[in-house]
C-alpha cells in the first residue's frame, strides 16, 4: 500500500471517529469508550484530574496509546506541537502546562477532527492554542520554532516515517525534545499474527521494530534516544478475539509474549544543530 493510500485510509478512519463523537456516539481509546478498530483495553490513560477540566468531546475523541503530555516535562512558556492532534485533548492539556506565556499547536490532516478540536478549544476557553491543517510529513511551521514535539500513537500510521522524523527535527529548536507515545515491536512477528493483533489493538498498522525506530531517529539527527515501555500487550488479553480469528490462544500467547508494546519515545535535537530547510525537506540529513 502506497503512502497516499495509507493516508486516505487513516483520514477516513479518523474522520469517521470525529463524526461519531460529534453525533454524541462514543469513541475510544484513552477516553474510555468504544470505537470500531480500537483496543478497549487502552482505556484510562488519563487521570480524572486531567479529564475533569476538558470538554467531554475532547476526552471521547482521544484515540491514543499513551499520555505523552504527562511525561514530556513541559515548562511554562514553551512552544509545543502535537502531531496528529485529533480532538485536541493533548493540545489542551499541553496549553495548560505551558501557561499563557507558552503555546500549543495541534497538527491534523482531517477536517472533521480539526473542526471538533476547535470546538473543544472554544468550550474549554483556552486561548494559547492553534490548530493547523497539514501532514506530519510536511509540517507547516518554520524551522527551529518549537521546544517540544508530542504525539500519541500517530507516527506509526505514516507511510514515510523517515520524513516525519526529519520534519520533527527541522521544526524543533536546538536542544528541543521529542516525547511521543507509540506502539513498537520487539523482534520478528509472523505477518498473519501481526494483522490479528493490529485488528485488536487498532493502532499498530505500521509499528516499527524497536531497534529500527531508534535507528530512524538517529538518522534524522536526534540524540539521547530512549524507548521506555509503558504497556506490554499480551495475547491473553485478546484471547477471545484471537480465538474468534482462528488462532489457538495458548500458542499465540507463547509467540506474542513481550512483542507489542506501547512506549514513550524520547529524543533530543543537539544544541549545536541548525536547520535551513523548507517544510518537506527530503535531504538526508535535512539539518546539520
Amino acid at each position: 500500500m502506497g503512502r497516499k493510500s495509507i493516508q486516505d485510509a487513516v483520514r477516513e478512519k479518523y474522520a469517521a471517529a470525529a463524526k461519531q463523537v460529534a453525533s454524541r456516539k462514543t469513541a475510544c481509546c484513552g477516553g474510555g469508550a468504544e470505537l470500531g478498530g480500537c483496543d478497549p483495553s487502552t482505556r484510562n490513560l488519563y487521570s480524572d484530574v486531567e479529564k475533569s477540566g476538558l470538554p467531554a468531546d475532547a476526552v471521547a475523541a482521544s484515540l491514543g496509546c499513551g499520555n505523552p503530555t504527562a511525561r514530556a516535562k513541559l515548562q511554562r512558556g514553551e512552544m509545543v506541537l502535537d502531531l496528529g492532534s485529533g480532538g485536541g485533548m493533548d493540545v489542551l492539556l499541553s496549553a495548560k502546562r505551558v501557561g499563557p506565556t507558552g503555546k500549543a499547536f495541534g497538527l491534523d490532516m482531517t477536517d472533521e477532527m480539526l473542526a471538533l478540536a476547535r470546538e473543544n478549544q472554544r468550550k474549554a476557553g483556552v486561548e494559547n492554542v492553534e490548530f493547523l491543517k497539514g501532514e506530519m510529513e510536511m509540517i507547516p511551521l518554520p524551522e527551529n520554532s518549537v521546544d517540544v514535539i508530542i504525539s500519541n500513537c500517530v507516527i506509526n500510521l505514516s507511510g514515510d516515517k523517515n520524513r516525519v522524523l526529519r520534519e520533527a527535527f527541522r521544526v524543533l529548536k536546538p536542544g528541543g525534545r521529542l516525547a511521543v507515545s507509540d506502539v513498537v515491536v520487539r523482534g520478528e512477528v509472523p505477518a498473519a499474527m501481526r494483522k490479528s493483533m493490529e485488528l485488536w489493538v487498532g493502532c499498530i498498522a505500521g509499528a516499527l521494530e524497536e531497534t529500527e525506530y531508534r535507528e530512524k531517529l538517529e538518522a534524522a539527527g536526534f540524540e539521547a534516544v530512549e524507548i521506555e515501555p509503558t504497556r506490554v500487550y499480551q495475547a491473553a488479553e485478546a484471547r477471545e478475539f484471537l480465538t474468534a480469528a482462528g488462532w489457538h490462544a495458548d500458542d499465540v500467547a507463547l509467540q506474542m509474549e513481550d512483542k507489542f508494546t506501547a512506549a514513550l519515545i524520547r529524543a533530543t535535537k543537539p544544541v549545536g544543530a541548525t536547520c535551513d530547510c523548507p517544510p518537506g525537506c527530503v535531504g538526508l540529513p535535512c539539518c546539520h
